[in-house]
């Protein structure tokens, strides 16, 4: 599993295990966890970076509606996860 490291926006370092990706509606999202194995703390994060750029910018998905959307397609892309 590969480890990215995300720099917030207190200019401090994270890093999180991607374990999946998928585009919706034009839209990059990841599923990123803080533990390589086992239980761990999840994170749905959208792109929100214009094309073009250096580097891409992610955000925290938030909005319930499309939460429950995009977990559902993770869902369904890694069968043996449940997102609660």
């Amino acid at each position: 599993m590969e480890k990215v490291n995300f720099v917030l926006d207190t200019q401090e370092e994270a890093g999180f295990y991607v374990l999946e990706q998928t585009r919706i509606g034009g839209c990059q999202y990841i599923l990123v966890t803080d533990a390589p194995e086992g239980d761990g703390e999840a994170l749905i994060l959208k792109e929100v970076s214009g094309r073009g750029e250096k580097e891409s910018v992610y955000e925290i998905v938030s909005d319930d509606t499309e939460m429950a959307a995009v977990a559902s397609v993770f869902e369904n892309l890694l069968e043996d996860i449940e997102l609660q």
